[in-house]
């Protein structure tokens, strides 16, 4: 598979100025034929602005603004649909944070490359492994696999990474917009799609490493919303009903 010039990296951005730059060179200099599309959700921090800047002289780098903030989910789902809308047959997302390392990049494209369908970033497979975080936000991470993966049914170690990448074929069988969830546990339900889909998921070692600048975007919110929404899944798998609003629009 000749990948020269087709792979496109979402970025959803709010509020990072302090990162924004760095991260955009390392990932360009991972793969110098990749393109990257950053979705901002206004960041009034002017990290727009410092992408804008870029973009001029790089077409490489696209920009999409988007009036408020909508939401991580959105802007990933946002940026796929402009990849491939963009002719990308490869493509994914990552942090903004520098959480997750640009130079594991050609590890995903590799697997990728020999055949995976979606390649995810892992931090709880062999090689793989975290840096920076307390003992509860480690614990937290862990007990929320693990339900993941029991629940569901799933053969993957970390399904709420977000790090990774897709063949375009599949993404367009996953078909994303119509998950209606706003946060992280956008992670875990498109993993189980892809498992359910017959879909070949590959995981990687990857080490995670804590912001070093800016604020997390992590929040009880965030939490309360993902558990919501592995109860509502987990009973839909077994009875095919919904307990309350789907987290499937076509459902």
């Amino acid at each position: 598979m000749n990948l020269s010039g087709e792979i496109w990296i979402i970025i959803p951005t709010y509020n990072e100025a302090k990162n924004i730059a760095q991260l955009m060179s390392w990932i360009l200099d991972a793969i110098p034929s990749g393109y990257l599309v950053i979705v901002d959700d206004s960041s009034p921090d002017g990290t727009a602005k410092i992408v804008c800047e870029v973009a001029r002289s790089d077409e490489r780098v696209h920009l999409l603004c988007r009036p408020a903030k909508l939401g991580y989910a959105s802007a990933v789902v946002a940026g796929l649909q402009f990849a491939l809308s963009e002719g990308a047959s490869v493509l994914g997302y990552m942090d903004a944070d520098l959480s997750h390392d640009p130079q594991a990049l050609p590890l995903l494209v590799s697997a990728i490359q020999g055949g995976a369908d979606l390649v995810i970033g892992s931090r709880y497979i062999a090689g793989g492994k975290v840096i920076g975080w307390a003992w509860k936000r480690k614990i937290l991470s862990r007990c929320a696999n693990w339900l993941v993966r029991i629940l569901l049914g799933l053969p993957i170690r970390d399904s709420t990474s977000g790090f990774r990448l897709f063949q375009r074929k599949a993404l367009e069988k996953l078909q994303l917009e119509r998950l209606k969830v706003n946060g992280y546990a956008f992670q875990f339900v498109s993993t189980a799609l892809a498992v359910w889909e017959g879909l070949k998921v590959v995981e990687v070692p990857i080490t995670f490493r804590e912001r070093q600048l800016g604020r997390s975007k992590m929040s009880q919110n965030i939490v309360f919303e993902a558990a919501n929404v592995l109860i509502k899944l987990t009973w839909w798998r077994r009875t095919g009903q919904w307990l309350g609003t789907p987290v499937l629009v076509d459902a």
